[in-house]
């Protein structure tokens, strides 16, 4: 099963609120390149199609965490499968249409220069990180608070001018800390596992 076919599996097993069609109609269309685009330009996934993979990793660390006994037994959190569905694989669609092939000149093991592709970040709607996906999702369907919250502060602590927010998000709506965890195992340690 290929990345693509692996998405739109979970997503549709999953994510069932009104307008989630609408939303995968437009990740799969021409209009994006969501499928197809790499998940950084030089860090985890930066490779066609690593932004799928990436989401996909995270809703898979996601749902590992959020299974772990002490989790829902001592932290209390427990969610539904939709909430994350939602959360995993929407978290970074801020990143459809950023990236584009660009070409430099680098030198070559034989020590002569040449030229080679690398993914340049160009963002024609620079909204921030978390609230650009929480913007897009929701142009197609109603998020939860704490599904909106989560997307939003992914990042954690790495992008916010404002420690105090983060920290307030996290204490407020439990599964923003949970999907930043998810989202850096995925980063640091699965994303470019070699097989």
């Amino acid at each position: 099963m290929t990345a693509r076919e692996e998405f739109i599996k979970i997503y549709q097993e999953n994510i069932h609120r009104e307008g989630a069609d609408k939303l995968l109609e437009y990740l799969d269309s021409p209009a994006s390149d969501f499928f197809t685009a790499p998940a950084s330009t030089r860090y985890h996934g930066s490779r066609e199609g690593g932004l799928c993979e990436h989401s996909i990793n995270v809703y898979k660390c996601l749902k590992s965490y959020l299974a772990r006994p002490e989790v829902a037994a001592e932290y209390g959190l427990s969610y539904n499968e939709e909430t994350v569905a939602i959360a995993a694989l929407l978290h970074d669609i801020c990143k459809v249409n950023c990236y584009k092939v660009s070409q430099r000149n680098v030198k070559g093991p034989d020590g002569r220069w040449q030229s080679v592709p690398y993914y340049e970040f160009d963002d024609q709607l620079p909204y921030g990180h978390g609230e650009k996906s929480v913007y897009i999702a929701s142009g197609y369907m109603r998020l939860t608070r704490e599904e909106a919250f989560a997307i939003r502060y992914h990042m954690g602590f790495s992008t916010e001018m404002d420690a105090r927010n983060v920290g307030n998000a996290f204490a407020a709506y439990p599964l923003a800390i949970a999907l930043y965890i998810a989202d850096m195992e995925a980063t640091y340690f699965v994303d470019d596992k070699k097989a």
